[in-house]
């Protein structure tokens, strides 16, 4: 039965080949009036080649683009993608991206859901990596839909292991004045000042001289989110002394390591470890970030100024929207942190 005009044909290629019928449309003419074929794709038999001829005249769609590999569409996503994206956003897909490597030259449109989740399940790593994987087919899925690439999303038939429950352990009041009674043995100062900031340990390191601001005892630091960029921390009383002796140094980070450059982690966590050791305890840097955020909700501190201290977003849309904060209100929030 010969197929309606337009429609396309089914033809065998000769020699020997894995996929030898070709699905094809009449595209155009050349000079001498011979047509010109675009392949829709090729098959293993000629039933096949006539469904995914059928499915494309149902719903015609770029066969140039049908082409696009995994490696090709992430390209031209992650072109109009990163520059809108924060550092550490980037650094995330890149990271995920190496591995779906198994996949980079497979035509996107091809790649299967179970596949995707192979990537997931053989990556070897955590909830935090798989996570990431998912959130990039996710994305990449997006945006072969925008180009008429797939007509469903694949990533929505797919999981990653589920996030660990959190086993932060926040500072005991007895450990803090262990802390206070040897202030004065070296980087002491640091593990106090992150219980007294809450900053992300990133955070510590970036921490210019030129945005703490003694006339009105504030920092300006943060990363991650649109609430915790540029944001202002009040310098709490127990700190200021470590916070002037850090500035009259004169260098460009406030905390800096005995060459005047910025701190490193793996040789900073050599230095926290040794006091944790000095104390009896087990910590880690973000479990200071944890004692804060716990300490100013025992004190009944305002939620809009705690949230604002630790750069989180308030859940709250009033909150969010019709509440404004002084310096000041920040600053009796975190006056009430006591130890």
């Amino acid at each position: 039965m010969k197929n309606p005009n337009g429609y396309g044909t089914v033809v065998k290629l000769s020699g020997k080949r894995r996929n030898p019928y070709c699905a094809r449309k009449t595209v155009g003419f050349n000079d001498k009036g011979y047509p010109i074929y675009k392949a829709v794709g090729y098959y293993k038999t000629r039933p096949e080649a006539l469904i995914a001829l059928g499915e494309y005249n149902h719903n015609p769609y770029d066969i140039d683009l049908a082409k696009i590999t995994l490696k090709e569409l992430y390209a031209r996503w992650s072109k109009r993608a990163f520059p809108k994206m924060p550092a550490g956003t980037v650094k995330g897909h890149q990271s995920a991206f190496k591995h779906m490597r198994v996949l980079y030259d497979m035509p996107y449109r091809k790649i299967k859901a179970f596949q995707m989740q192979d990537v997931i399940d053989d990556c070897g790593r955590g909830y935090s990596t798989q996570g990431q994987i998912k959130t990039l087919f996710g994305k990449l899925d997006e945006y072969a839909m925008e180009l008429d690439i797939i007509m469903k999303k694949n990533s929505d038939l797919i999981h990653s292991a589920p996030i660990e429950e959190s086993k932060k352990e926040p500072f005991t009041d007895e450990e803090v004045k262990a802390l206070l009674k040897i202030k004065d043995k070296p980087w002491v100062d640091s593990v106090l000042f992150l219980l007294y900031t809450g900053f992300r340990i990133t955070e510590f390191f970036n921490l210019k001289s030129e945005n703490v601001n003694l006339d009105d005892m504030t920092m300006k630091s943060g990363i991650k989110t649109t609430a915790g960029k540029d944001r202002i921390v009040p310098i709490h009383p127990d700190i200021a002394d470590i916070v002037k002796a850090h500035l009259a140094e004169g260098n460009t980070y406030l905390f800096t390591n005995i060459f005047g450059r910025q701190l490193n982690r793996n040789a900073y966590i050599l230095h926290w470890d040794e006091i944790m050791k000095q104390i009896g305890v087990k910590h880690t840097p973000h479990e200071a970030r944890h004692t804060l955020r716990s300490k100013l909700d025992s004190a009944g501190a305002n939620k809009k100024c705690i949230d604002m201290i630790m750069g989180h977003k308030s859940k709250d849309v009033g909150e969010r929207v019709y509440t404004h904060k002084t310096i000041e209100d920040l600053h009796e929030a975190i006056r009430s942190i006591k130890y």
